[in-house]
Formats: C-alpha cells, sequence, structure tokens
C-alpha cells in the first residue's frame, strides 16, 4: 500500500486549519507543516496533528515553500493541501481504496479540484491538479505564484475530488503584487507566469494592461493550450468592459484556433449573440454547447453548467423572445432536470404557467 505525506504551507490559518486536517488525517501516513509566518493560533492548532511543523522565512514565492515542505517528506507520496481545503466525507472511501491499489509505477495521481459551488452546493467549477506526488527530487514545484508541477511519468487521473472551501475573503492584491514585484526586479515571467499575470490584472480591473500582457502571452509559441484558450476568454471580458464589443467577440472565435471548441467559449459567444439580439446565431452556439463532450482530462478549467444546465436555460430565452412559446418550455424543463432547485428555472416555469 502506499504511503503519504501530507505536506501544507500556512500563515494565520487558525479558522481553516483544524477542518482541514480532520478531514485527512485518519488517512495519509504523515503530516508535514510549514509556517510562512503566522501570529495567530496556526502553529498551536498544527501541533495538536503533528510534530513535524516547522518555520520557514516568506520569500513571495509559494514553489519554494511547497518544495520546503515537500523536502521534510519521507513517505512515498507527497500530497499538498491548502488551509481551507477538505475532504469531503463520500471521498474517503475512494481515497483509502485507491491509496491500497495504486501501482507503485504510478509517478503522479491527478485529483479533481471543486472550487466554487451552486446554491445546492454542487460543483460549479472545477479542474484536476496534481495531487499526489511521487516523493523524488524530480518532481518539484515552479513559478512564484499559482505553482505548479510540471506533469511526467506515469500520470493517474483519479475521480477522487478535494474541495475548496474558504470561510472569510484573503487579501486580493497578493498575487498581483508579487508579479508586479517580480517584474520590479526584473525576473522573467515564463509563459503560465504571463497568462496568471494577465488574468490577476484582469480582476483588478486594469483592463488595457491586462489585454497587453495577455496578447504576448498568446503571440507565444510557449504555454499551455487550456490557458491559451482560457486568455482568448479573458480578453473578450476585458474589451466587453472597454466598449470594444467587435474585438471581444473576435477574441472569442480565436479561441477556436488552439483547438476544437469548448462549451464554455460557445456559452460566451452565445451570450454576445443573444445580447445583442440575434437569436438565431445564439440557439446556434448554445446548441453547439450542448453536443460538446466534457473533456475534464484536458487539465483546463472545467465550467459543468455549460455543458447542459446554461445552454438550456439560454436556449429557453431565445426561443421565447422569438415567440415559439412551447419550444422555450421545454428548454426550460430540461434545464429544470438539471437543477430543479434553480431559481431561474423556477421563475420561468412560474412565468409559463401564467401565460
Amino acid at each position: 500500500m502506499a504511503t503519504i505525506s501530507l505536506c501544507i504551507i500556512v500563515k494565520n490559518e487558525e479558522m481553516h486549519l483544524a477542518r482541514c486536517l480532520d478531514s485527512v488525517a485518519e488517512l495519509v501516513d504523515e503530516i508535514i507543516i510549514v509556517d510562512t509566518g503566522s501570529t495567530d493560533r496556526t502553529v498551536e492548532i498544527a501541533s495538536r496533528y503533528t510534530q513535524h511543523v516547522y518555520s520557514y522565512p516568506w520569500k513571495d514565492d509559494f514553489s519554494d515553500a511547497r518544495n520546503h515542505s515537500f523536502s521534510h517528506a519521507s513517505m512515498d507520496y507527497c500530497m499538498w493541501m491548502d488551509a481551507d481545503d477538505i475532504l469531503e466525507e463520500a471521498q474517503k472511501d475512494k481515497f483509502l481504496q485507491l491509496k491500497q491499489s495504486l501501482s507503485p509505477e504510478t509517478d503522479i495521481v491527478m485529483m479533481k479540484y471543486h472550487t466554487s459551488f451552486d446554491e445546492a452546493g454542487r460543483p460549479s467549477f472545477t479542474y484536476y491538479r496534481e495531487r499526489w506526488i511521487r516523493n523524488s527530487s524530480e518532481y518539484r514545484w515552479i513559478g512564484a505564484v499559482h505553482e505548479v508541477i510540471p506533469p511526467q511519468g506515469k500520470v493517474l487521473y483519479s475521480d477522487i475530488a478535494i474541495s475548496h472551501k474558504k470561510i472569510g475573503v484573503r487579501d486580493p492584491d497578493r498575487n498581483l503584487k508579487i508579479y508586479q514585484k517580480m517584474i520590479a526586479d526584473k525576473k522573467p515571467l515564463e509563459a503560465r507566469q504571463q497568462y496568471y499575470y494577465g488574468r490577476e490584472l484582469y480582476y483588478h480591473k486594469q483592463y488595457k494592461e491586462a489585454v497587453f500582457v495577455l496578447e504576448q502571452f498568446l503571440l507565444s509559441a510557449e504555454g499551455w493550450i487550456e490557458n491559451k484558450i482560457e486568455a482568448c476568454s479573458i480578453c473578450a471580458n476585458c474589451y466587453l468592459q472597454m466598449g470594444q464589443e467587435q474585438q471581444a467577440l473576435t477574441a472569442l472565435l480565436r479561441s477556436m484556433s488552439y483547438d476544437l471548441p469548448r462549451a464554455e467559449l460557445c456559452c460566451e459567444i452565445g451570450k454576445y449573440f443573444l445580447e445583442h439580439g440575434n437569436y438565431h446565431n445564439a440557439i446556434y452556439w448554445y446548441e453547439t454547447a450542448l453536443h460538446i463532450p466534457k473533456n475534464e482530462y484536458a487539465n483546463g478549467f472545467v465550467l459543468p453548467d455549460c455543458y447542459d444546465y446554461v445552454p438550456l436555460l439560454q436556449l429557453c430565452v431565445c426561443y421565447d423572445r422569438l415567440g415559439d412559446r412551447q419550444k422555450a418550455k421545454e428548454y426550460n424543463e430540461r434545464a429544470g432536470s438539471c437543477k430543479p432547485y434553480s431559481k431561474a428555472y423556477l421563475y420561468n416555469k412560474r412565468y409559463f404557467e401564467s401565460l
């Protein structure tokens, strides 16, 4: 049976840490906590679960901190979590089964990461992350922010999910400040970091700057396809915020020069035409989204609703505006079969009943 070292880097996580460790402590063989300067009860809480609690001087580099945590691990595999992550009860049996059956030839186990949830608690934003990594110097984190271990060797995809359940609000400027410091220190941003820097600029409503950075990323031969596709979406949103609607549509369509259409982008294109009153074009793109298979293994961000619920609901709107109430009602019912608790579906249902 494989042995697991759980490695967590923390700072002022007294609200989260016990919840995280309670969810997984009994399933792992060792717990490594690296504290990067807590001033609350984080270290005290960590010490209840493990004697392996280490101090680390923060250097504005998440990879360096995570690699430091891995350096203390002694088990077959290193598993990382953030303090505001949890392993849900429903995942524990699968976790143990995988641990017992894992082939020793496996180098990396990818697990789902649920980071956003709808009103019923179902995942609405998910993607795969490297979660168990062979304890070897070959596998190390790179990237000061949005750090990653580049996949290599034998990679296994599991349907086990870790859920991100943050309480409260973090410093929204932290990542942007790290990137700006890197630039000020004349440290080059590799392609993946350039993409995330552009995304941070977008989050901070610096739309013109975000487009400039992301366009440079898109023109580069480097970078992951999924990041390229997502960069097109972000550029489109920036253009919309700047009132440049035609450029927004061009950016969305550009995403298909990198790979086959993604349902997420088709829904965005459909929304563009819907908002411009071009319902027939909107219908085409929403119908296209419905027929695209979900590829969770492409290592991109997945919005599950874009593959059924969102296009069905928007097709209801399109057909209603075209005067085809019967077809609109049918699409609403199909949307309701995906999410019977949806406020939008229930509102539409009452609307059709009132006609």
